[in-house]
């Protein structure tokens, strides 16, 4: 009689078990639900009684305590954040939520402390790496950017580390990192207004960093990375297409011969998947409407219009290529050099 009444509780709990994980689940989505309508006080009243039935549960801990941070409750916030990296399974994700809450509190050297950790635990997330570089640049710590040089020789398929770095060799007197990562970055994100930007910072890199003055190789020989003198011996040898001004039409013409240079002179020592796209339009003929779509809407955007819609077939083209795939960079070709 015992073994059957044991028998029949192990039934019922094996059956609860399920229904119970259904309705966290249920009210789960229910928080996200109000999270997504800025209703933070009832995601946070749903979220609460969801851990009371799973105490342990990450997701629902760490959206528990995002909401408390959109609610700018920030000492629930951060007690919540504290629990969540002191977990022996917290994520990535529960580092960078830690951090927005340090960031909000301005709590700079407990931030920096948590960023450390964090990368000793992830050393190949790039995420991490870029946030801990922007609280560095915050306060003006041009040691920034070795975080975020890191980020991309560790991570080299997120974006994020590309874009701080861009912009940070754009106002050094770098001439090459700015267009290469800048570049890359526009691939990878280019529809949001951080690409807008990036885009317009790239046409003038061109015009006032690399072409500025008429020798090119000026100061390359300080230049510690053999890609990067080569990549300005490269371009050194189209400058004569400069006399006609840094427009569309000169850029994609310059940087036509430079991809013709490069595969002939550098691609085997220095194998680039931005270069590979390049020949790749160049080849498929679209290689004129990418420079078009690259630095049109920001030198001309009448002249851009105007070249879409003279070039319908060949606007289609790229975009549907644009389209049909996801630039990566992928591993093992950084090409940077500790202490540029």
């Amino acid at each position: 009689m015992i073994r059957r009444l044991l028998l029949l509780l192990a039934l019922s709990l094996s059956l609860a078990a399920p229904a119970q994980q259904e309705e966290i689940k249920k009210m789960h989505e229910t928080a996200k639900a109000y999270m997504r309508s800025g209703d933070f006080d009832n995601a946070i009243i749903v979220l609460t009684r969801a851990l009371q039935k799973d105490s342990r549960n990450l997701e629902l801990q760490k959206d528990l305590v995002m909401s408390y941070y959109l609610k700018r409750d920030y000492s629930k916030a951060l007690e919540g954040a504290k629990n969540l990296i002191d977990r022996d399974d917290a994520d990535v994700v529960c580092f960078q939520i830690a951090g927005n809450v340090y960031k909000a509190l301005e709590e700079v050297k407990e931030c920096d402390r948590m960023y450390r950790k964090a990368l000793k635990k992830f050393p190949k997330s790039g995420p991490l790496y870029s946030e801990y570089g922007e609280l560095l640049w915050a306060g003006k710590d041009f040691s920034a950017i070795r975080q975020w040089e890191e980020g991309i020789r560790q991570d080299p398929a997120y974006g994020g580390n590309y874009y701080n770095a861009a912009v940070f060799y754009f106002y050094t007197q770098d001439k090459v990192w700015s267009l290469v990562y800048g570049e890359i970055f526009v691939n990878m994100e280019n529809i949001s207004e951080r690409g807008t930007a990036m885009k317009e910072m790239l046409l003038k890199a061109y015009k006032e960093k690399l072409f500025a003055e008429a020798d090119i190789l000026k100061g390359a020989e300080k230049n510690k990375s053999e890609f990067a003198r080569a990549f300005l011996q490269s371009m050194s040898r189209q400058s004569e297409l400069v006399t006609r001004g840094i427009t569309t039409e000169t850029l994609t013409m310059i940087r036509t011969r430079f991809i013709l240079d490069w595969f002939e002179n550098y691609a085997g020592k220095f194998p680039h998947r931005l270069f590979d796209q390049h020949r790749q339009l160049i080849q498929n003929g679209l290689f004129d409407a990418y420079n078009q779509w690259l630095f049109g809407p920001s030198e001309n955007p009448a002249a851009y219009d105007a070249w879409t819609k003279a070039h319908p077939e060949e606007y289609k083209n790229f975009t549907r290529f644009q389209q049909s795939r996801v630039f990566k960079m992928p591993a093992g070709q950084y090409y940077q050099v500790s202490g540029e």
